[in-house]
Protein backbone atom coordinates (compact mmCIF):
# COMPACT_ATOMS: atom_id res chain seq x y z
CA UNK A 1 0.00 0.00 0.00
CA UNK A 2 1.02 3.83 -0.53
CA UNK A 3 1.94 5.91 2.53
CA UNK A 4 3.06 9.16 1.08
CA UNK A 5 5.50 9.08 -1.96
CA UNK A 6 6.48 5.51 -0.74
CA UNK A 7 5.63 2.03 -1.45
CA UNK A 8 5.12 -0.22 0.90
CA UNK A 9 5.76 -3.85 0.64
CA UNK A 10 4.47 -6.81 2.57
CA UNK A 11 5.99 -9.72 3.75
CA UNK A 12 9.53 -10.96 2.38
CA UNK A 13 10.80 -14.12 0.97
CA UNK A 14 14.12 -15.11 3.16
CA UNK A 15 16.44 -13.79 5.27
CA UNK A 16 19.87 -14.67 6.26
CA UNK A 17 22.30 -12.51 8.83
CA UNK A 18 21.52 -8.73 7.95
CA UNK A 19 19.95 -9.49 4.44
CA UNK A 20 16.12 -9.25 3.92
CA UNK A 21 15.04 -10.74 0.48
CA UNK A 22 12.06 -9.58 -1.22
CA UNK A 23 10.63 -10.11 -4.10
CA UNK A 24 7.73 -8.20 -6.78
CA UNK A 25 9.29 -5.06 -6.05
CA UNK A 26 9.15 -1.77 -8.89
CA UNK A 27 11.10 1.08 -8.83
CA UNK A 28 13.51 0.40 -6.48
CA UNK A 29 17.39 0.73 -7.08
CA UNK A 30 20.54 0.46 -5.79
CA UNK A 31 21.60 1.77 -2.36
CA UNK A 32 18.57 3.33 -1.66
CA UNK A 33 17.18 4.06 1.86
CA UNK A 34 14.19 2.26 3.22
CA UNK A 35 12.28 1.37 6.51
CA UNK A 36 11.47 -1.87 7.95
CA UNK A 37 8.66 -1.97 10.04
CA UNK A 38 8.37 -5.34 12.30
CA UNK A 39 4.47 -6.43 13.48
CA UNK A 40 5.18 -5.27 16.65
CA UNK A 41 5.76 -1.62 15.62
CA UNK A 42 9.44 -1.55 15.54
CA UNK A 43 11.55 0.32 13.21
CA UNK A 44 14.83 -0.96 11.67
CA UNK A 45 16.48 0.45 8.69
CA UNK A 46 18.18 -1.04 5.90
CA UNK A 47 20.08 -0.58 2.56
CA UNK A 48 19.43 -1.67 -1.37
CA UNK A 49 22.33 -4.11 -1.59
CA UNK A 50 21.38 -5.52 -5.15
CA UNK A 51 18.14 -5.74 -7.62
CA UNK A 52 17.62 -8.28 -10.04
CA UNK A 53 14.27 -8.52 -11.87
CA UNK A 54 11.39 -8.22 -9.08
CA UNK A 55 13.86 -9.41 -5.82
CA UNK A 56 15.70 -7.04 -3.87
CA UNK A 57 17.95 -7.57 -1.23
CA UNK A 58 17.87 -5.47 1.63
CA UNK A 59 21.00 -5.46 4.68
CA UNK A 60 19.16 -4.42 7.58
CA UNK A 61 21.32 -2.57 10.04
CA UNK A 62 20.20 -3.96 13.30
CA UNK A 63 19.93 -7.23 11.81
CA UNK A 64 17.03 -9.40 10.67
CA UNK A 65 16.06 -11.24 14.50
CA UNK A 66 12.89 -11.63 15.33
CA UNK A 67 11.64 -10.92 12.11
CA UNK A 68 8.09 -12.22 11.06
CA UNK A 69 8.26 -12.64 7.15
CA UNK A 70 5.00 -12.74 6.45
CA UNK A 71 4.16 -9.46 8.28
CA UNK A 72 7.14 -7.47 7.54
CA UNK A 73 6.27 -4.38 6.00
CA UNK A 74 9.03 -2.55 3.87
CA UNK A 75 8.96 0.99 2.46
CA UNK A 76 11.58 2.66 0.14
CA UNK A 77 12.50 6.49 0.23
CA UNK A 78 13.51 6.54 -3.29
CA UNK A 79 17.09 7.80 -2.82
CA UNK A 80 20.48 6.50 -1.28
CA UNK A 81 21.20 7.28 2.52
CA UNK A 82 21.90 11.31 2.85
CA UNK A 83 22.65 12.85 5.81
CA UNK A 84 22.51 16.87 6.78
CA UNK A 85 25.52 19.09 6.71
CA UNK A 86 26.88 21.56 7.93
CA UNK A 87 28.37 23.04 11.36
CA UNK A 88 26.04 21.73 13.56
CA UNK A 89 28.00 18.40 13.90
CA UNK A 90 30.59 20.18 15.47
CA UNK A 91 30.78 19.20 19.11
CA UNK A 92 28.62 15.97 18.93
CA UNK A 93 28.86 12.69 19.83
CA UNK A 94 27.00 10.44 17.69
CA UNK A 95 26.49 6.80 16.63
CA UNK A 96 27.58 5.28 13.10
CA UNK A 97 24.64 6.72 12.03
CA UNK A 98 24.78 9.98 13.21
CA UNK A 99 21.95 9.55 15.79
CA UNK A 100 23.00 11.53 18.96
CA UNK A 101 24.86 9.82 21.73
CA UNK A 102 25.15 13.09 23.68
CA UNK A 103 21.68 13.80 24.84
CA UNK A 104 21.34 16.25 22.33
CA UNK A 105 18.86 17.08 19.26
CA UNK A 106 19.44 15.41 16.57
CA UNK A 107 21.89 16.89 14.16
CA UNK A 108 19.36 18.90 11.10
CA UNK A 109 20.75 21.10 8.46
CA UNK A 110 19.47 22.89 5.35
CA UNK A 111 21.09 20.16 2.90
CA UNK A 112 21.21 16.57 2.92
CA UNK A 113 23.75 15.02 0.77
CA UNK A 114 24.46 11.07 -0.41
CA UNK A 115 27.26 9.40 1.95
CA UNK A 116 28.89 8.29 -1.20
CA UNK A 117 30.42 11.05 -2.16
CA UNK A 118 31.28 12.73 -5.22
CA UNK A 119 34.93 12.37 -6.68
CA UNK A 120 37.43 14.81 -7.14
CA UNK A 121 38.17 16.06 -10.50
CA UNK A 122 41.83 15.33 -10.57
CA UNK A 123 42.27 18.32 -13.05
CA UNK A 124 41.05 20.39 -10.17
CA UNK A 125 43.09 18.80 -7.37
CA UNK A 126 45.66 21.04 -5.74
CA UNK A 127 49.27 19.68 -4.52
CA UNK A 128 48.77 18.77 -1.12
CA UNK A 129 51.05 21.24 1.02
CA UNK A 130 51.53 23.54 4.50
CA UNK A 131 51.42 21.26 7.67
CA UNK A 132 48.99 20.06 10.55
CA UNK A 133 50.96 20.05 13.28
CA UNK A 134 50.07 16.85 16.18
CA UNK A 135 51.83 17.89 18.68
CA UNK A 136 53.44 14.54 18.72
CA UNK A 137 57.31 14.69 18.20
CA UNK A 138 57.84 11.64 15.76
CA UNK A 139 55.44 12.66 13.54
CA UNK A 140 55.87 16.13 13.39
CA UNK A 141 59.66 15.97 13.09
CA UNK A 142 60.24 12.83 10.95
CA UNK A 143 56.74 11.89 8.74
CA UNK A 144 54.81 15.74 8.82
CA UNK A 145 51.21 15.16 8.31
CA UNK A 146 50.51 17.68 5.21
CA UNK A 147 47.29 19.35 4.28
CA UNK A 148 45.35 17.42 2.03
CA UNK A 149 47.01 13.89 2.49
CA UNK A 150 46.74 10.47 3.44
CA UNK A 151 48.74 8.77 5.87
CA UNK A 152 47.67 5.77 7.35
CA UNK A 153 48.67 4.69 10.79
CA UNK A 154 50.26 0.56 9.97
CA UNK A 155 49.78 -1.26 13.86
CA UNK A 156 48.82 -4.51 15.49
CA UNK A 157 46.67 -5.60 17.81
CA UNK A 158 47.52 -4.82 21.15
CA UNK A 159 49.50 -1.42 20.92
CA UNK A 160 48.29 2.07 21.22
CA UNK A 161 46.95 2.91 18.01
CA UNK A 162 43.65 4.26 18.78
CA UNK A 163 45.18 6.03 22.28
CA UNK A 164 47.59 7.66 19.41
CA UNK A 165 44.91 8.44 17.09
CA UNK A 166 42.70 10.47 19.69
CA UNK A 167 45.94 11.85 20.65
CA UNK A 168 46.75 13.58 17.39
CA UNK A 169 42.75 14.37 17.18
CA UNK A 170 43.40 16.26 20.65
CA UNK A 171 46.18 18.40 19.80
CA UNK A 172 46.09 18.67 16.10
CA UNK A 173 46.12 22.45 14.37
CA UNK A 174 47.22 24.57 11.10
CA UNK A 175 49.96 26.86 12.90
CA UNK A 176 48.02 30.78 12.40
CA UNK A 177 45.15 29.39 11.36
CA UNK A 178 41.74 29.33 13.29
CA UNK A 179 39.68 27.35 10.35
CA UNK A 180 40.60 23.98 12.02
CA UNK A 181 37.86 21.02 12.56
CA UNK A 182 38.45 17.33 13.35
CA UNK A 183 35.97 14.57 12.47
CA UNK A 184 36.50 11.20 14.34
CA UNK A 185 34.67 7.97 12.91
CA UNK A 186 35.64 5.38 15.54
CA UNK A 187 34.34 2.07 13.53
CA UNK A 188 33.95 -1.61 15.42
CA UNK A 189 35.87 -0.53 18.75
CA UNK A 190 34.57 -1.57 22.31
CA UNK A 191 32.62 0.50 24.51
CA UNK A 192 35.80 0.65 27.10
CA UNK A 193 37.81 1.65 24.07
CA UNK A 194 34.86 4.44 23.14
CA UNK A 195 35.00 6.09 26.65
CA UNK A 196 38.57 6.60 26.25
CA UNK A 197 38.37 7.97 23.32
CA UNK A 198 36.25 10.34 24.50
CA UNK A 199 38.01 11.18 27.49
CA UNK A 200 40.59 11.70 25.44
CA UNK A 201 38.83 14.03 23.26
CA UNK A 202 36.48 15.79 25.95
CA UNK A 203 38.59 19.40 25.47
CA UNK A 204 38.41 19.04 21.96
CA UNK A 205 34.99 18.79 22.04
CA UNK A 206 34.16 21.76 24.22
CA UNK A 207 35.72 23.77 21.80
CA UNK A 208 33.17 23.16 19.40
CA UNK A 209 35.50 22.08 16.62
CA UNK A 210 35.43 18.44 16.61
CA UNK A 211 32.78 15.86 15.59
CA UNK A 212 33.05 12.47 16.69
CA UNK A 213 31.37 9.15 15.08
CA UNK A 214 31.38 6.15 17.59
CA UNK A 215 30.19 2.35 16.05
CA UNK A 216 30.87 0.53 18.92
CA UNK A 217 31.50 -3.87 18.54
CA UNK A 218 27.73 -4.89 19.00
CA UNK A 219 26.37 -2.22 17.31
CA UNK A 220 24.93 -3.43 13.07
CA UNK A 221 27.42 -4.62 11.16
CA UNK A 222 26.34 -2.95 8.49
CA UNK A 223 26.41 0.13 10.54
CA UNK A 224 30.23 0.12 10.31
CA UNK A 225 30.65 0.36 6.19
CA UNK A 226 28.41 3.78 6.37
CA UNK A 227 30.26 5.49 9.44
CA UNK A 228 33.44 6.20 7.67
CA UNK A 229 31.22 7.09 4.36
CA UNK A 230 28.65 9.33 6.52
CA UNK A 231 31.89 11.09 8.24
CA UNK A 232 33.80 12.27 5.57
CA UNK A 233 30.72 13.53 4.33
CA UNK A 234 29.91 15.55 6.88
CA UNK A 235 33.91 16.73 6.69
CA UNK A 236 33.74 17.14 2.76
CA UNK A 237 31.25 20.31 3.21
CA UNK A 238 33.45 21.85 6.37
CA UNK A 239 36.38 21.37 4.01
CA UNK A 240 35.39 22.38 0.54
CA UNK A 241 32.21 24.72 0.74
CA UNK A 242 33.06 26.47 4.57
CA UNK A 243 36.67 26.49 4.03
CA UNK A 244 38.12 24.41 7.24
CA UNK A 245 40.95 22.83 7.16
CA UNK A 246 39.56 18.97 8.28
CA UNK A 247 41.50 16.09 9.62
CA UNK A 248 39.45 13.00 9.62
CA UNK A 249 40.62 10.11 11.64
CA UNK A 250 39.36 6.66 10.84
CA UNK A 251 40.41 4.18 13.68
CA UNK A 252 40.10 1.38 12.16
CA UNK A 253 39.88 0.77 8.62
CA UNK A 254 40.74 -3.23 9.30
CA UNK A 255 37.39 -3.34 11.13
CA UNK A 256 35.32 -1.67 7.73
CA UNK A 257 37.05 -4.35 5.66
CA UNK A 258 35.97 -7.38 8.03
CA UNK A 259 32.11 -5.28 7.49
CA UNK A 260 32.57 -5.28 3.98
CA UNK A 261 33.83 -9.23 3.53
CA UNK A 262 30.71 -10.83 5.87
CA UNK A 263 28.27 -8.60 3.39
CA UNK A 264 30.07 -9.92 0.54
CA UNK A 265 29.77 -13.53 1.91
CA UNK A 266 26.35 -13.17 2.94
CA UNK A 267 25.54 -11.89 -0.43
CA UNK A 268 27.32 -14.85 -2.06
CA UNK A 269 29.63 -12.77 -3.79
CA UNK A 270 32.85 -14.86 -5.10
CA UNK A 271 35.85 -14.10 -2.52
CA UNK A 272 39.39 -13.42 -3.55
CA UNK A 273 42.54 -12.72 -1.18
CA UNK A 274 41.83 -14.68 2.01
CA UNK A 275 37.68 -14.03 1.54
CA UNK A 276 37.99 -10.34 0.59
CA UNK A 277 35.59 -9.44 -2.18
CA UNK A 278 37.88 -8.62 -5.58
CA UNK A 279 36.67 -4.92 -5.22
CA UNK A 280 38.39 -4.59 -1.93
CA UNK A 281 40.55 -1.87 -3.79
CA UNK A 282 38.15 0.02 -5.49
CA UNK A 283 36.10 -0.01 -2.16
CA UNK A 284 39.13 1.53 0.01
CA UNK A 285 39.74 4.31 -2.84
CA UNK A 286 36.10 4.95 -2.61
CA UNK A 287 37.23 6.07 1.16
CA UNK A 288 41.13 7.42 0.79
CA UNK A 289 40.64 9.66 -2.30
CA UNK A 290 38.04 11.54 -0.65
CA UNK A 291 40.96 13.47 1.01
CA UNK A 292 43.07 16.34 -0.65
CA UNK A 293 42.70 20.23 -2.15
CA UNK A 294 40.20 21.36 -4.33
CA UNK A 295 41.36 24.56 -6.56
CA UNK A 296 39.76 27.38 -5.63
CA UNK A 297 38.08 26.66 -1.93
CA UNK A 298 40.37 27.43 0.52
CA UNK A 299 40.01 24.36 3.16
CA UNK A 300 41.73 20.71 2.92
CA UNK A 301 40.51 17.53 3.79
CA UNK A 302 43.22 15.29 5.56
CA UNK A 303 42.63 11.62 6.52
CA UNK A 304 44.50 9.83 9.20
CA UNK A 305 43.14 6.00 8.89
CA UNK A 306 44.46 3.43 11.55
CA UNK A 307 45.20 -0.01 10.02
CA UNK A 308 45.78 -3.01 11.94
CA UNK A 309 47.58 -6.09 10.32
CA UNK A 310 46.36 -9.79 11.36
CA UNK A 311 49.78 -11.01 13.19
CA UNK A 312 51.53 -8.17 11.86
CA UNK A 313 51.11 -9.17 8.48
CA UNK A 314 51.95 -6.15 6.34
CA UNK A 315 51.54 -7.91 3.49
CA UNK A 316 47.40 -8.50 4.26
CA UNK A 317 45.00 -7.04 1.89
CA UNK A 318 43.76 -4.16 3.68
CA UNK A 319 47.47 -2.56 4.83
CA UNK A 320 48.81 -3.77 1.25
CA UNK A 321 46.10 -2.21 -0.84
CA UNK A 322 46.15 0.98 1.66
CA UNK A 323 49.88 1.34 0.99
CA UNK A 324 48.96 1.43 -2.68
CA UNK A 325 46.68 4.04 -2.33
CA UNK A 326 48.05 6.35 0.20
CA UNK A 327 51.16 8.18 0.52
CA UNK A 328 53.68 6.94 2.99
CA UNK A 329 52.45 5.22 6.59
CA UNK A 330 53.33 5.70 10.06
CA UNK A 331 54.19 2.31 11.72
CA UNK A 332 54.06 1.28 15.09
CA UNK A 333 56.85 -1.65 16.42
CA UNK A 334 55.58 -3.93 18.90
CA UNK A 335 59.22 -4.44 20.43
CA UNK A 336 59.13 -0.31 21.30
CA UNK A 337 55.70 -1.05 23.61
CA UNK A 338 57.34 -3.68 25.13
CA UNK A 339 60.10 -1.51 25.83
CA UNK A 340 57.63 1.21 27.50
CA UNK A 341 58.25 3.64 24.28
CA UNK A 342 55.25 5.78 23.58
CA UNK A 343 54.52 6.56 20.88
CA UNK A 344 56.45 3.00 19.67
CA UNK A 345 57.07 4.62 16.10
CA UNK A 346 59.30 2.81 13.99
CA UNK A 347 61.67 5.73 12.52
CA UNK A 348 63.24 2.80 9.84
CA UNK A 349 59.05 1.68 8.71
CA UNK A 350 58.02 4.98 8.71
CA UNK A 351 57.41 7.93 6.28
CA UNK A 352 55.92 10.83 4.66
CA UNK A 353 56.12 10.97 0.74
CA UNK A 354 54.52 14.53 0.94
CA UNK A 355 56.81 15.93 3.97
CA UNK A 356 58.75 17.79 1.24
CA UNK A 357 55.69 20.25 0.82
CA UNK A 358 54.55 21.00 3.89
CA UNK A 359 57.79 20.86 5.85
CA UNK A 360 60.60 23.45 5.88
CA UNK A 361 61.81 27.23 4.77
CA UNK A 362 59.08 28.70 5.14
CA UNK A 363 56.28 26.06 6.00
CA UNK A 364 57.89 24.93 9.32
CA UNK A 365 61.40 25.60 10.22
CA UNK A 366 64.53 25.88 8.03
CA UNK A 367 66.15 23.17 9.51
CA UNK A 368 63.01 20.82 9.92
CA UNK A 369 64.01 18.90 6.52
CA UNK A 370 67.87 18.70 7.10
CA UNK A 371 67.95 17.37 10.95
CA UNK A 372 64.71 14.71 9.53
CA UNK A 373 67.02 13.15 7.41
CA UNK A 374 69.74 13.65 9.22
CA UNK A 375 68.15 11.97 12.16
CA UNK A 376 67.10 8.95 9.98
CA UNK A 377 70.59 8.18 8.98
CA UNK A 378 71.56 8.11 11.93
CA UNK A 379 69.41 5.51 13.20
CA UNK A 380 69.94 3.64 10.18
CA UNK A 381 73.53 3.49 11.49
CA UNK A 382 72.62 3.04 14.85
CA UNK A 383 70.50 0.12 14.20
CA UNK A 384 73.21 -1.50 12.53
CA UNK A 385 75.32 -1.16 15.18
CA UNK A 386 73.01 -2.88 17.33
CA UNK A 387 72.88 -5.52 14.97
CA UNK A 388 76.87 -5.76 14.97
CA UNK A 389 76.47 -5.81 19.02
CA UNK A 390 73.72 -8.83 19.38
CA UNK A 391 76.64 -10.77 17.28
CA UNK A 392 80.16 -9.55 18.56
CA UNK A 393 78.45 -8.13 22.32
CA UNK A 394 78.86 -4.28 23.18
CA UNK A 395 81.93 -4.22 24.66
CA UNK A 396 83.73 -5.45 21.93
CA UNK A 397 82.13 -2.31 19.75
CA UNK A 398 84.63 0.57 19.22
CA UNK A 399 84.49 3.29 21.33
CA UNK A 400 83.18 5.47 18.39
CA UNK A 401 80.39 2.16 17.74
CA UNK A 402 79.10 2.79 21.49
CA UNK A 403 78.44 5.85 21.02
CA UNK A 404 75.81 5.10 18.47
CA UNK A 405 74.10 2.66 20.92
CA UNK A 406 73.92 5.80 23.40
CA UNK A 407 72.61 7.61 20.35
CA UNK A 408 69.48 5.36 20.01
CA UNK A 409 68.88 5.20 23.42
CA UNK A 410 68.88 8.81 23.65
CA UNK A 411 66.93 9.15 20.36
CA UNK A 412 64.17 6.86 22.04
CA UNK A 413 63.90 7.98 25.27
CA UNK A 414 64.27 12.04 24.81
CA UNK A 415 62.75 12.35 21.47
CA UNK A 416 60.18 9.93 20.81
CA UNK A 417 58.87 8.85 23.85
CA UNK A 418 56.50 11.80 25.50
CA UNK A 419 53.41 11.44 27.51
CA UNK A 420 50.36 10.36 26.34
CA UNK A 421 48.85 13.57 27.49
CA UNK A 422 51.72 15.58 26.58
CA UNK A 423 51.55 18.10 23.39
CA UNK A 424 55.08 19.31 22.13
CA UNK A 425 55.46 22.81 19.93
CA UNK A 426 57.29 21.96 16.69
CA UNK A 427 60.28 24.06 17.78
CA UNK A 428 60.55 22.15 21.05
CA UNK A 429 60.70 18.69 18.55
CA UNK A 430 63.10 20.16 16.41
CA UNK A 431 65.64 21.41 19.43
CA UNK A 432 64.88 17.54 20.83
CA UNK A 433 66.29 16.24 17.23
CA UNK A 434 68.97 18.39 17.15
CA UNK A 435 70.00 17.73 21.35
CA UNK A 436 69.91 13.60 20.34
CA UNK A 437 71.94 14.17 17.09
CA UNK A 438 74.83 16.22 18.76
CA UNK A 439 75.87 13.39 20.93
CA UNK A 440 77.61 12.12 17.93
CA UNK A 441 80.73 14.05 17.28
CA UNK A 442 80.47 16.95 14.59
CA UNK A 443 81.65 15.65 11.43
CA UNK A 444 79.00 12.74 11.26
CA UNK A 445 76.26 14.94 10.70
CA UNK A 446 76.63 14.83 6.67
CA UNK A 447 72.85 15.68 5.84
CA UNK A 448 72.44 18.87 7.48
CA UNK A 449 74.50 22.70 6.25
CA UNK A 450 77.22 24.47 7.64
CA UNK A 451 74.91 27.10 9.03
CA UNK A 452 72.46 24.62 10.70
CA UNK A 453 75.32 23.02 12.37
CA UNK A 454 76.39 26.43 13.49
CA UNK A 455 72.93 27.58 14.87
CA UNK A 456 71.75 24.29 16.81
CA UNK A 457 74.83 21.46 17.03
CA UNK A 458 75.48 21.35 20.67
CA UNK A 459 78.17 18.45 20.83
CA UNK A 460 81.72 18.40 21.62
CA UNK A 461 83.28 19.20 18.01
CA UNK A 462 85.12 17.40 14.94
CA UNK A 463 87.76 16.15 17.42
CA UNK A 464 85.43 13.84 19.10
CA UNK A 465 86.46 9.85 18.55
CA UNK A 466 85.10 8.86 14.77
CA UNK A 467 82.19 6.10 15.42
CA UNK A 468 84.13 4.33 12.22
CA UNK A 469 87.39 3.42 14.03
CA UNK A 470 88.64 0.69 14.17
CA UNK A 471 88.55 -1.47 17.49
Amino acid sequence: MTTGPSVEYVGASSARGPLLVLEQVEGVGWDEVGEVRLDSGEIRHGIVLDVHRDWAVVEVFEGTDGLRLDEVRVSFSGSPLRVPVGEGWLGRVCNGRGEPLDGGPPVVGGERRGVSGRPINPARRETPREAILTGVSAIDGLATLVRGQKLPIFSVGGLPHLELAAQVAAHAHVPEDASFAVVFAAVGITHADAAGVRDILESRAALGDLALFVNTVDDPLVERIVTPRIALTVAEHLAFELGRHVLVVIADVTSYCEAVREVAAARGEVPSRRGYPGYLYSDLASLYERAGRVQGRPGSLTQLPVVTMPAGDITHPVPDLTGYITEGQIVLDADLHVRGVYPPFDPLGSLSRLMRLGAGPARTRDDHLEIAAQLYALVARARQVADLADVVGADALAPGERRYLDFAEAFRRDFVSQGRAEERSLDETLDRAWQVASLLPRRELTMVSEAALAAHYRGGGENDAPPHAAG
